[in-house]
């Protein structure tokens, strides 16, 4: 199963895009899920070392239903809206609490591929920031970072939505990073199961 994880608190731009990107794995053959912050109930970490004690996240909210779902899955989207620059406060809310599921299992998130997907109103809105940060979070926690490689999607997808649906729906060059990023990530992981990784 590929996990979307939808940092938008509303039902807009955001994830519109990771809609269409698991729907473009969905016709490559793979299983997805969409988790989004939206409506959910999402306490932020205060490292309070709870979970260093193996006792699971103090905090008991929607988190904890995402954390079957990240043990479950094959490969991550994250996709997030740019805010001030970078991610918004609930993706950054939902990295941070993954240290109650990396203190119970730290090679938990090693070696599953994970793709980045941000969207800004303006042009240059801060889309690349953002996605780095989706990338810090990857390498800190050993997922495989893909991108679209050279010419059009070198870190990730980037959209410009104007702040409209329309015009995220009418972002050709975003649908094009947003392809080729999928394209790679797809190919990663069919590569991997003809290997027979687990």
């Amino acid at each position: 199963m590929i996990l979307g994880l939808c940092g938008s608190p509303r039902a807009m731009t955001t994830e519109y895009a990771l809609r269409k990107a698991l729907e473009m794995l969905g016709e490559r053959g793979f299983e997805t899920e969409l988790w989004t912050v939206r409506g959910k109930r999402i306490g932020f970490c205060t490292h309070c070392d709870h979970c260093l004690k193996g006792e699971g996240c103090v905090i008991q909210d929607d988190v904890q239903e995402l954390y079957v779902l990240l043990r479950r899955a094959e490969g991550l989207v994250i996709a997030t809206p740019v805010y001030n620059g970078g991610v918004s406060a609930q993706i950054k809310a939902v990295m941070d609490r993954t240290r109650a599921l990396l203190a119970a299992d730290p090679d938990v998130l090693r070696g599953k591929p994970g793709i980045a997907i941000a969207i800004g109103g303006d042009r240059s809105g801060g889309q690349e920031l953002a996605i780095q940060q989706i990338m810090t979070f990857y390498t800190l926690n050993g997922v495989l970072t893909l991108s679209g490689g050279f010419f059009g999607a070198n870190i990730g997808a980037s959209f410009w939505s104007k702040d409209t649906m329309d015009g995220i729906k009418e972002d050709s060059e975003g649908f094009r990073s947003l392809r080729k990023t999928i394209r790679r990530f797809a190919d990663h992981l069919e590569e991997q199961r003809r290997a027979g990784a687990p």
